[in-house]
């Protein structure tokens, strides 16, 4: 929050903020979450799985990517991450 984030209350809300702001990211590159080929979810409590799942399929209707999931244990205050690969260029 002092550096301007908001990560979220819940672990879905951190979902659907950190997919928004990538989706940002995909379109200012010339791509888009439809175009994601390997996603990476980091999650810090395994508890927190079902829904950020429950959240993560919705940004995802045309089909999923390939996805890894792992539990991480970072000095961090948020509760999910996310590394993705996408393709680029010409569709």
């Amino acid at each position: 929050p002092a550096r301007g984030l908001h990560r979220g209350a819940t672990p879905a809300e951190e979902v659907r903020n950190a997919l928004t702001y990538i989706a940002g990211l995909l379109e200012e590159a010339g791509s888009g979450l439809d175009r994601v080929v390997q996603v990476t979810m980091l999650i810090s409590d395994r508890a927190d799985y079902a829904a950020c799942n429950a959240e993560y399929v919705k940004f995802f209707p045309r089909g999923l990517p390939a996805r890894h999931t792992a539990l991480f244990g970072v000095p961090t205050e948020a509760r999910v991450g996310f590394a993705c690969i996408a393709l680029a260029g010409e569709q």
